[in-house]
């Protein structure tokens, strides 16, 4: 792989140019197989973007004019390399507003913002979006938020429950998805929250098909698993 380049360097500019050159034309068609529907892709693996990022290391200059480019895995490395405490309210708003495939927007929640002390906040701002992948980013937030902020308590993952269920009746595929996959995260957390998002399951569940059954249905089925019981209980015994 070639190396990264200086930081004293022309910074952007060298970084789109090792992206033109180590992608292929193979990875690019690779993408429509998982759903991804990025504006003007390289072609450079996700794996090949995260060993470049750590020779990068963390600069939120770089990171911002990364994702200005608009070049899909430009803002995947914008993710990589931000630096979270210097994330603005109105950067994650703008960049949100630019979520325009799954990928970049679990990325950017999951690699970034979650890191932020700022996360939290946007998460009943996001939900009330009509824009679908700025939907999505409120619950990869949640997602991401349960597996990664050890220290939150349980209260805030439960007055996010009711955007949750709220959310569960937008039809939007990717948005049903991101529900799906927060409301299990917030249930596999702890034994008290997996008994509020059992609770909200069956609610949903309960409901007269759509989008809001089939979460409550897919929720349940892993967290009354035994496999997710019995991890949660050992984790209590300490």
């Amino acid at each position: 792989m070639s190396p990264a380049p200086r930081r004293s360097g022309s910074g952007a500019k060298d970084v789109l140019a090792w992206l033109e050159r180590r992608g292929t034309k193979k990875n690019v068609a690779m993408l429509s197989r998982y759903g991804i529907t990025a504006r003007d892709p390289f072609g450079v693996t996700v794996g090949d973007l995260r060993k470049y990022a750590k020779g990068l290391g963390t600069d939120h200059a770089l990171a911002a004019a990364l994702w200005a480019s608009g070049r899909y895995e430009a803002q995947l490395l914008a993710a990589f390399v931000d630096d979270p405490e210097q994330v603005t309210t109105r950067q994650m708003n703008v960049w949100a507003a630019d979520f325009d495939n799954w990928a970049v927007t679990d990325t950017v929640c999951f690699a970034l913002f979650d890191r932020s002390p700022l996360a939290w906040k946007r998460i009943p701002v996001w939900a009330k979006s009509k824009h679908e992948f700025t939907k999505r980013g409120a619950f990869a937030l949640l997602w991401s938020l349960s597996v990664h902020d050890r220290k939150a308590a349980d209260a805030v993952f439960v007055r996010c429950l009711p955007l949750v269920e709220r959310a569960a009746a937008d039809e939007r595929d990717l948005v049903k998805k991101g529900v799906d996959m927060a409301l299990r995260a917030v249930g596999k957390r702890n034994v008290a929250l997996h008994a509020a998002a059992v609770a909200t399951a069956r609610r949903l569940a309960a409901t007269e098909g759509g989008s809001s059954r089939w979460i409550g249905r897919h929720a349940l089925r892993e967290l009354e698993s035994p496999a997710v019981k019995r991890r949660l209980a050992k984790a209590r015994r300490g």
